[in-house]
């Protein structure tokens, strides 16, 4: 299901700490980084926060400069982002600044936590996602009834591990602070525990002052039928593939990326490349690839449209080439529609091979933009 654009945001120390065990708030980030970071919750939908940080740091999450919100009023949005707090017994302070300060706001909780909650009378939006915290649930509640499509979160290290640690975080922004904490009991930004494998991607580096901010990207794959941030982002670089491919009046625009269990990129590929007339995204990219490689086994294949299952230019369709390949997961965005071959079902073709199909519907508008002179 659809959620927001996941943007984990956190100040650390150089060995890796939140904070120090001190009673106030270590700050760890000068006056320029705080000016980013004021930026970016500018651009935000929501702030989230976890019920440790909101206890501990009693923050506000507003945008300090009017400038700010005064571009966000005139762009037609609030002029603050809704503030969103989650904690699964909802043991939360009334009298916190989070209520008191900004625009609107919001708690998820379990439904035990909802009837704790409702007896404070607080200024918010009071969610129960079932009997235990479910952040897919939080997530697309947030996308489909408050219209969040940029999440912003602040913290703390329990909220940014679980949210990693489920494949949810689609960037990591860190500012590295030069000091160190050294104390064992301090906070940490994340804790033990499984994480998707692979290595994040670094797409941008500078100093803000005197702090180095560092973004990560995810780039593995996800895994027991769940869709990750990275799956997301590899799916956006096949529907860009689709736009590159050229004109046709009898067939459609694809394109396809092949990528390692380890989030690295295998080959890519996209209809009617390199001039041949009747090549299919999905072929064009495993043909760029050793069928011998041993890492075809725990590849993912990302098609903006579903892999054929007929066709007539080859003896073998995309959705055999897949199988034959010994790939075992494919993410889609689109089904192929009835209008070159009446009844084609790749994905059906796919599952009943033992393959893994993942559709994400969200982007299936992206997936047709290159094909809408063919679909009436």
């Amino acid at each position: 299901m659809p959620h927001p654009y996941v943007l984990l945001s956190a100040a650390v120390s150089l060995d890796g700490f939140l904070d120090d065990t001190g009673p106030e708030r270590l700050l760890l980030s000068g006056a320029a980084d705080f000016d980013r970071v004021d930026e970016v919750r500018a651009s935000s939908d929501a702030i989230l926060i976890g019920a440790g940080t909101l206890r501990t740091d009693n923050p506000r999450l507003l945008v300090n400069s009017p400038e700010r919100r005064a571009a966000r009023v005139a762009a037609g949005r609030s002029a603050y982002p809704l503030k969103v707090t989650v904690s699964g017994s909802g043991d939360l302070d009334p009298e916190a600044r989070f209520w008191h300060t900004g625009g609107e706001k919001a708690v998820y909780t379990t439904d035990k936590g909802a009837e704790r909650l409702r007896g404070l009378g607080l200024p918010a939006d009071i969610v129960p996602v079932g009997p235990e915290l479910d952040w897919r649930a939080v997530l697309e509640h947030l996308h489909d009834v408050r219209g969040v499509r940029r999440l912003m979160v602040e913290g703390g290290g329990r909220v940014h591990t679980q949210l990693s640690r489920e494949g949810l975080a689609d960037e990591i922004q860190l500012a590295v602070a030069p000091l160190f904490v050294g104390e064992t009991d301090a906070p940490r930004l994340f804790g033990p525990g499984p994480y998707p494998p692979g290595r994040l991607r670094l797409v941008e580096t500078r100093a803000v002052g005197d702090v180095v901010l560092m973004r990560y990207v995810p780039t593995a794959p996800g895994t027991g039928g769940l869709a990750s941030a990275a799956d997301r982002r590899w799916l956006e670089t096949a529907c860009e593939l689709a736009a590159l491919c050229p004109a046709s009046e009898t067939a459609f625009s694809v394109g396809a990326v092949v990528v390692a269990a380890d989030g690295t990129e295998m080959a890519r590929g996209h209809s009617r490349e390199d001039g041949d007339p009747v090549v299919h995204a999905e072929e064009a990219a495993l043909g760029k690839i050793d069928p011998a490689d041993p890492r075809l086994g725990g590849a993912t294949v990302y098609s903006s449209l579903e892999p054929c299952a007929r066709r007539a230019s080859r003896a073998v369709p995309c959705a055999g080439l897949i199988v034959d390949a010994g790939v075992r997961r494919v993410v889609t965005a689109w089904r192929e529609p009835d209008t070159f071959v009446a009844g084609a079902d790749g994905n059906g073709v796919l599952m009943a091979a033992g393959v893994e199909v993942v559709v994400l519907p969200e982007y299936e508008s992206r997936a047709m933009a290159p094909n809408l002179h063919l679909l009436g």
